[in-house]
């Protein structure tokens, strides 16, 4: 099978920053499904691995990434019971196994959940990663309950990206809440108004235009850009007995002592948790991807597929890292294979 890969950590623009090749298809056992690839998209993540897997040597054999990815079920493990071969399926995969940037992968089909039937492949793609992100940060974090959460507020750093899209979404339509984006550019702001974000704040000017909007402090923030840069502003926004959430990580240790008067809950997430732990609830991310799925066919939420690359190339899939690192990303992109 064909699969694209990089043996060392080099800027994108760099001949070698990805390589194509030739290896073998890998055969499913146990609980793993093989799948033909047909779509995938480029995260954040994507381009963080590439820039730090290889920085300070040369691998043996190129390494895969990918993570986001639609695909049909071409053979099954011996333990396999959700899925048939012939199974339409999406799924964001496992940061510990080969990734999707490949014409067949082997994933758990715990983590994967069957593809919407009224999307693209493409708009499908779009889905997982950030779709998962969003959804267990809204109810297996911050853990929204409509009768004592009903009217609050929650802020979300970076509304236009592809985390906050969803998130927006999600949000607006499953819960009460009052849902507050952030965005600098008219594109990004218009983005979130169509996400449905309530109220859009330019994050530059992040207290004051929350001030001159009546908002002194918010239930619920949710980082989705830079948890470092934010941090101090977080804590003097959230409420007393508030929950702050980030996905993004911090280069250097965070003071959690601004947050001891009030009470404050903080919490990481991160989707890859549960697949590389093999947690005893692993499979929730098999049933928050159908429920995805069920979310999208009733028109509850919408894809947030902005740009799509037609041909599974190296050249293609520089392009996409290149517009992720220029941090000028909207939505989701997608190369079609």
């Amino acid at each position: 099978m064909k699969a694209i890969g990089f043996k060392q950590s080099l800027p994108i623009n760099e001949e070698e920053s990805f390589i194509a090749f030739e290896t073998e298809i890998p055969k499913p056992e146990g609980r793993d499904l093989l799948i033909k690839v047909q779509a995938n998209s480029v995260n954040p993540v994507d381009y963080k691995i590439r820039q730090n897997a290889a920085k300070d040597q040369i691998l043996d054999s190129p390494k895969i990434i990918g993570w986001d990815a639609v695909g049909i079920v071409d053979a099954v493990g011996e333990r396999v019971s959700l899925f048939n071969v012939g199974d339409a399926v999406f799924y964001a995969g496992d940061l510990t196994r080969s990734g999707s940037n490949a014409e067949y992968q082997l994933v758990d089909e715990r983590i994967v959940g069957r593809s919407p039937r009224n999307l693209s492949i493409a708009e499908a793609a779009a889905i997982p990663l950030t779709g998962l992100t969003a959804y267990e940060t809204i109810f297996d974090r911050f853990k929204y309950n409509p009768t004592t959460d009903k009217a609050k507020t929650l802020l979300i750093l970076a509304g236009a990206g592809g985390v906050g899209s969803i998130a927006i979404q999600l949000a607006k339509k499953l819960t009460d809440l009052t849902v507050i984006a952030t965005a600098s550019r008219k594109e990004t702001v218009d983005w979130c108004k169509q996400m449905g974000a309530d109220i859009v704040v330019n994050h530059y000017e992040l207290k004051d235009e929350l001030a001159a909007k009546g908002i002194e402090q918010v239930d619920f923030i949710f980082d989705c850009v830079d948890l470092k840069s934010y941090w101090e502003t977080a804590a003097e926004l959230i409420k007393p007995q508030g929950h702050i959430v980030s996905i993004t990580g911090s280069s250097d240790p965070l003071n959690l002592n601004l947050l001891k008067n009030k009470s404050v809950t903080f919490s990481w997430e991160l989707m890859y948790t549960r697949s590389m732990y093999e947690t005893p609830d692993m499979q929730r991310q098999h049933d928050i991807l159908n429920h995805l799925a069920e979310l999208l066919e009733e028109g509850t939420i919408q894809s947030t597929l902005t740009t799509t690359f037609n041909g599974f190339t190296v050249a293609n899939l520089k392009e996409a890292h290149k517009l992720q690192e220029s941090g000028k990303s909207i939505g989701k992109n997608v190369i079609l294979f």
